[in-house]
């Protein structure tokens, strides 16, 4: 999950030069006076979001299976200490 977070910010950071480039060599619009460093982050949110659904779709579906095998381990942690605990109280209430 760490690197698909880091290259998902590589590409948002290769974004955020292009479009700064852009706005500044007069291809995209300049922002309102103050407005135009939160115009150039969302230029580069919005070029970035696609471009990260298609080039790193491998990388998010590696690191959504690492995600449900962990979810898995713990769900069967759980039940495996609920068993445990119900096992203990069929115990004590036979005694």
């Amino acid at each position: 999950m760490l690197r698909y977070t880091l290259m998902r910010l590589g590409v948002f950071a290769g974004c955020l030069v292009v479009a700064w480039g852009a706005v500044y060599s007069g291809i995209f619009p300049r922002g309102f006076g103050a407005s135009n460093l939160f115009w150039i982050v969302l230029l580069a949110m919005v070029l970035s979001a696609p471009i990260s659904w298609v080039v790193l779709r491998k990388e998010r579906e590696r690191a959504s299976v690492q995600v449900v095998g962990r979810v898995e381990r713990m769900k069967a942690n759980l039940d495996a200490n609920r068993s445990q605990e119900d096992a203990a109280e069929a115990h004590g209430q036979a005694s």
